[in-house]
């Protein structure tokens, strides 16, 4: 699988996970896993180059980093963060612009 295609699969996953945190028909703790799920499938593709190739890849994993330090649960918890991610999925479905805090760099393992 091409990083650009697992990318943009991960992006749609992503934003269904999260919508459905949001919107409570989902359990935080599904999100969570899908985070390390993620992460793991990612260290599996040998990336070595840290540098997105795009802004929405810059975003992705500005989102996967910042829920990797908090809990999805947080999302309920926090307005702050809660803003942030959904600025966030927003520029993802084109009706937002780029984030203006957003820092994603690939993870290399």
């Amino acid at each position: 699988m091409i990083i650009e295609q697992f990318i943009n699969e991960k992006i749609t996953q992503i934003r269904a996970y999260i919508i459905a945190v949001i919107n409570h028909s989902l359990h935080y703790t599904e999100l969570d896993q899908f985070v390390e799920n993620t992460m793991a499938e990612w260290t599996l593709l040998h990336v070595s180059d840290e540098t997105p190739s795009n802004a929405r890849e810059r975003v992705f994993w500005h989102i996967m980093h910042e829920l990797s330090l908090h809990s999805a649960n947080d999302l309920d918890r926090d307005l702050y963060f809660k803003s942030e991610i959904s600025t966030c999925l927003d520029f993802f479905s084109g009706t937002g612009s780029y984030p203006i805090d957003c820092i994603g760099w690939r993870p290399i393992p």
